[in-house]
């Protein structure tokens, strides 16, 4: 029998970790504030669904496996300072434009949000991500049914994550009534792309 307070620690954490910046919820600010909150849906849906995806696959098994095989992680760690450096490049270089009506036509854009699988996938090179989820199985997984406390787990991020991460969106869109001018918003993504390179730096410090 899991206990309330089990299932309360784990959701307290669950929620600390959700909405605590991170290169998620710094993407999803950069995309509310661009894009607008509709067509930032796919990649708020990614985020969430993508990292209890994870959860799962981790919990499995995979968590464990990895963390007995140091060069697995090492190169896991490469591969995510590479790919974060492209999407601070990415974010940086996105095109001032309007969003009407937070509609999915905007006109004009040179960058698009991040698709669903997109979002799903970066879960994978997401430094923030592995620390979740890692900690998460080796310390509020349940006793008993491992089955069952993999599926607690997964369903109380599930149920957190997904508010948390829109949370970081809409506060992107509100951003984006501040940042009219093209100028102001051009600044605001250099800023933001910055923030999500300061937010490597735990793992490059890391040993």
């Amino acid at each position: 029998m899991i206990s309330f307070e089990a299932v309360l620690a784990l959701a307290v954490f669950a929620f600390v970790s959700s909405i605590t910046p991170g290169p998620n919820n710094l993407m999803l600010m950069a995309s509310g504030t661009n894009f607008g909150f509709a067509r930032s849906l796919p990649h708020m849906l990614g985020v969430a669904l993508g990292f209890v995806l994870m959860l799962i696959v981790v919990g499995s098994g995979l968590g464990a496996s990895l963390q007995a095989f140091p060069p697995a992680m090492l190169a896991i760690k490469y591969l995510s300072i590479a790919y974060l450096l492209y999407l601070a490049w990415r974010t940086a270089t996105t095109a001032p434009t309007i969003v009407v009506q937070d509609t999915a036509d905007g006109e004009g854009n040179a960058r698009r949000p991040l698709t669903f699988v997109q979002a799903a996938a970066f879960q994978w090179v997401n430094p923030k991500a592995w620390t979740m989820a890692l900690t998460a199985m080796a310390v509020y997984l349940p006793a008993g049914d491992r089955v069952l406390g993999i599926a607690l787990v997964a369903l109380v991020f599930g149920v957190i994550n997904l508010p948390s991460v829109a949370i970081w969106t809409a506060g992107g869109v509100q951003l984006r009534r501040l940042l009219h001018r093209p100028k102001a918003l051009r600044a605001f993504n250099v800023a933001a792309a910055l923030l999500l390179v300061a937010s490597l730096y735990p793992m490059v410090t890391a040993r």
